[in-house]
């Protein structure tokens, strides 16, 4: 591998895999576990320090499980609104319902192509002069009467009449759907003709008893799609973002004037994750909401109901609604104790718990790809120039000396690679303002008197963070007795 990064000239060198597992650096153990979760569709919990790769794991994991194969509906209960029902579509069904739908959507004409007087009904064509125009204008833009009433050479009169109406400023009404017939071989049969923007829209007698047949179902709204992405962050989400909720309506579901309950049911997180990936980093802020987390895991459906005891919504609830998803947690060290036992147990129960690691040894292979990493961090950025080979160098004894600083380790780098991508960026930008081709070494180290910690600003400027804080206070802070630093025994702040 030493000899392969010596034969690099800059990073635009380095072959980025298309895998993206593979592009996770220095987690082996993470992710050959991420792999037999996603295979055998198991849960995962990730346990390390923030940046070493927790959320690309998880974002890396969903990219390996087959896509969803199941919608979600939910379905009007005339007998009972505030329970409607739920409906799981597999994929197959669906393509079927919606090729049958093609079949009634009856075929798209120009406004021309139509009899000339099922136009002027549409409000497509003036009666008075015979140009075509878009229904919304009620004028005629060629000859300024009205387009819809009584047509010129139909009736006597027909010109005072249609003034009269435009006059008064009520002129006859254009109509949505003109219904008349037609002849088919020796029969007649039933054919409407339908507004459809610019266009006309033709049914023949076929297609309106398919969509009839589509009429009788019960009304239903789409939960959660078909087409959709296998990977759902739910980090810092509200109860009424995991879990869903029935939106409020001033009318109550009044049948003509407010809106139906199932119309106005929201799926939450858990539910939109169904077949998928739900992935919460900081796991343990969500904090009492763990256990309806672990009671989706075991059920593997969950209710919708309405969030807010004050909302027409809260007497709404819709049962056994789907929600089998691979759970993927994330936390830190410290954190650990504050997950909910009983989650943890499922966890482990029916997945995998991994400490990811914060350092790996300072080697040919490893310094390879820390090199392909910062070839991956320019990629994405997208607006920052590649580096030459002795600018990886740079970033790579960076890397060794926070190894050191950071984990008291020697002969090793760095695995805290989020705060190296941030130098990698600083640089990038040092590069685009001096208008280089390249990001160099130079840029690199320049880059590191900017990608500085405000602690270590703090450090070099005061001496120590306490004496920061204390040199910075007003006396009128320094002697209110309800701030923090009057609370401490630490020097520097009394």
């Amino acid at each position: 591998m030493k000899k392969i990064l010596a034969n690099i000239e800059t990073t635009r060198d380095i072959e980025i895999p298309a895998d993206p597992l593979s592009r996770v650096i220095g987690q082996e153990r993470a992710v050959e576990t991420a792999r037999l979760a996603a295979y055998q569709r198991r849960h995962l919990l990730l346990i390390g320090p923030p940046g070493i790769g927790k959320s690309m794991i998880a974002q890396a994991l969903a990219l390996h499980i087959s896509q969803p194969t199941e919608e979600i509906r939910v379905v009007h209960n005339p007998s009972n609104p505030e329970r409607p029902a739920v409906e799981v579509l597999t994929k197959e069904a669906v393509y079927a319902e919606r090729e049958r739908k093609q079949f009634v959507e009856g075929e798209l004409l120009d406004a021309k192509d139509v009899p000339p007087h099922i136009a002027e009904r549409l409000g497509y064509r003036c009666g008075q002069c015979g140009m075509y125009s878009s229904y919304t204008e009620k004028v005629c833009p060629r000859c300024q009467k009205p387009k819809t009433g009584v047509r010129g050479d139909s009736a006597p009169f027909s010109d005072i009449v249609g003034n009269l109406f435009f006059t008064l400023g009520d002129m006859l009404p254009q109509k949505n759907s003109v219904t008349t017939t037609r002849a088919v071989g020796d029969k007649e049969e039933v054919v409407v003709y339908e507004r459809a923007g610019d266009k006309i829209r033709m049914l023949d007698q076929r297609t309106l008893e398919r969509r009839k047949e589509i009429e009788k179902q019960r009304p239903r709204k789409v939960l959660v799609p078909l087409e959709r992405k296998p990977f759902v962050l739910a980090t810092g989400a509200s109860e009424t973002e995991l879990l869903g909720d029935v939106r409020h309506d001033p009318y109550g579901g009044h049948r003509e004037l407010g809106t139906q309950p199932y119309e106005r049911v929201i799926p939450g997180a858990i539910h939109e994750a169904h077949q998928g990936v739900l992935f919460i980093d900081e796991l343990p802020h969500l904090g009492h909401l763990q256990r309806y987390i672990l009671t989706a895991m075991q059920e593997k459906k969950f209710p919708i109901t309405g969030r807010n005891p004050q909302s027409a919504g809260a007497s709404v609830r819709v049962d056994a609604v789907p929600c089998d998803f691979i759970f993927v947690g994330a936390c830190n060290i410290q954190d650990l104790p504050t997950i909910l036992s009983p989650l943890r147990s499922r966890i482990i129960g029916s997945g995998y718990e991994v400490l990811l690691e914060t350092y790996m040894p300072d080697t040919d292979e490893n310094r390879m790809k820390l090199a392909q990493f910062i070839a991956q961090e320019i990629t994405m950025d997208g607006r920052i120039p590649h580096a030459t080979r002795a600018a990886v160098l740079e970033v790579i004894a960076e890397a060794g000396r926070r190894a050191k600083k950071m984990d008291g380790v020697e002969n090793a780098l760095t695995l805290r690679l989020r705060e190296l991508g941030g130098l990698v960026r600083a640089a990038g930008d040092l590069a685009v303002i001096s208008r280089s081709e390249y990001i160099d070494a130079e840029h690199i180290k320049k880059a590191l008197e900017h990608a500085k910690t405000a602690e270590e600003q703090i450090m070099e400027k005061y001496g120590s963070l306490q004496a920061g804080v204390s040199r910075e206070l007003a006396d009128s802070q320094k002697s209110n007795k309800y701030f923090y630093w009057n609370r401490t025994e630490l020097d520097g702040y009394q």
